[in-house]
């Protein structure tokens, strides 16, 4: 059974997700993290949706079966996990989330001693064990060696001052007005508690999950709901997160949405500038536009490029010795504050910028001009390896020659192509993304 995406396990709650595949989930975790054993503790996070109850009781179960004591803290950010792992010492974090999902849908994400989320390799191993009747059945402990769960409350306040001590403490947020989007998700507590203590004007809403209402039209998913608010309280700026609080999208104060590539230019010119950029780099993905490449090529900061998905981006951060990227999506990772993309970590960050420039967010957010760019993705009847498609090669020379950027990949979980098409004419994106269409049409 293939387990593991892009960002861990996910899929419907009570159906792909149900509990008998969670505690066995559990148990094939726990019995790949206790091999490096020091503690014999997991520490178990969740946001706020209603399945999380279900799927928290069957990690527990699976988890103790296999030998290990778990620490439960209830709803706190995907971010809030990865540190608190680390700083209490546990053998691994899990995060029980489906991001910016629905309500219907949970996930799993696993983090390891050090608050890092699993690489490839690790998630393969675990899905070995998974698959193997006899390692779960042998995995299994009995009298003493069963592990015990208990319930921490008091956590919130250690990654509150986490995340304060990331902003400049020669700043403050006084006289600062800022609507707060919590997407009735995890972060519905620490984020308006970490703006009201920096002395901001806070207005928050979709802080009163139901265990139903995650991300309902709310949050980063729905930025352009807080745009209007932000223009009616005649706020500074707005800031939405999602479900987890691992992402972050920016609305200015004309109440328009902040695109993610200007917001991930503007921060690391801003770190350039207040000398914090290491490596004089950052890494975006694939699918960043080449406006925000070339803006940061103006200051001799290098752009690598990673796979779609922030555990990629940290992994060539880490490669590069970076401690600066992101996805034009809103996961924003400074990893000298937070071990993943956390939008909290990554809104004081925007705060801070805001402040020390003088300017109104529509000027500091909007330092350059996006090319235009087109996505379609096409339903397909087979997924043939791109390099043995014949005639692609030819066909996308003279777009290349043009000076276009190309992106065709496969669906993960789907019959379709992605394709995407970049270029400073809009006219001639346009006809090279139809020529592509017709291409694919006819060979796939």
């Amino acid at each position: 059974m293939k387990l593991f995406g892009t960002d861990g396990v996910r899929g419907k709650a009570g159906e792909f997700l149900d509990s008998i595949t969670v505690i066995k989930l559990a148990m094939a975790a726990g019995i790949y993290f206790r091999k490096h054993s020091t503690t014999k503790r997991i520490l178990v996070g969740k946001d706020t949706r209603r399945s999380g109850y279900m799927i928290e009781n069957a990690l527990v179960s699976g988890l103790t079966a296999v030998g290990y004591d778990v620490i439960q803290i209830g709803p706190m950010p995907t971010p809030a996990i990865a540190y608190l792992t680390e700083s209490m010492r546990c053998d691994a974090g899990i995060m029980i989330s489906a991001s910016h999902n629905p309500y219907e849908d949970n996930g799993i994400k696993f983090f390891d001693n050090h608050g890092n989320k699993l690489g490839v390799n690790c998630e393969k191993k675990i899905e070995e064990i998974f698959n193997n009747e006899d390692a779960l059945i042998n995995g299994q402990v009995t009298d003493k060696s069963i592990g015990a769960s208990k319930r921490i409350d008091d956590v919130i306040g250690r990654y509150i001052v986490s995340i304060k001590s990331s902003f400049p403490k020669d700043l403050t947020l006084h006289g600062l007005r800022i609507v707060l989007d919590c997407a009735n998700g995890a972060a519905y507590k620490v984020g308006p508690t970490i703006l009201n203590e920096l002395g901001a004007d806070v207005i928050v809403v979709n802080d009163k999950p139901d265990g139903f209402n995650i991300n309902e039209n709310c949050g980063a998913m729905h930025p352009e709901n807080i745009g209007k608010l932000v223009k009616e309280y005649r706020a500074d700026i707005g800031l939405a997160l999602d479900g987890d609080a691992d992402r972050l999208v920016v609305v200015d104060e004309k109440g328009n949405v902040v695109d993610g590539d200007k917001l991930i230019g503007a921060l690391c010119k801003y770190l350039n500038d207040e000398k914090l950029l290491e490596g004089n780099a950052c890494v975006a993905t694939v699918m960043s536009n080449k406006a925000l490449e070339d803006y940061l090529e103006k200051d001799d900061i290098k752009l690598h490029r990673s796979n779609v998905g922030d555990k990629y981006v940290l992994e060539v951060m880490k490669d590069e010795d970076i401690n600066f990227g992101g996805e034009q999506s809103g996961h924003i990772i400074f990893s000298d504050a937070a071990k993943t993309g956390d939008g909290l970590a990554s809104a004081l960050q925007v705060l801070a910028l805001v402040i020390k420039s003088g300017k109104k967010a529509s000027e500091v957010l909007n330092p350059f001009e996006l090319y235009p760019q087109i996505l379609h993705n096409m339903k397909i009847n087979e997924k043939i390896p791109l390099d043995k498609i014949e005639g692609l090669d030819e066909l996308l020379k003279p777009l290349r020659e043009k000076g276009m950027r190309d992106l065709i990949r496969y669906s993960g979980t789907e019959n379709k192509i992605r394709l995407l098409l970049e270029g400073r004419n809009k006219k001639d994106v346009e006809e090279g993304m139809q020529t592509l269409i017709s291409f694919f049409k006819k060979v796939l």
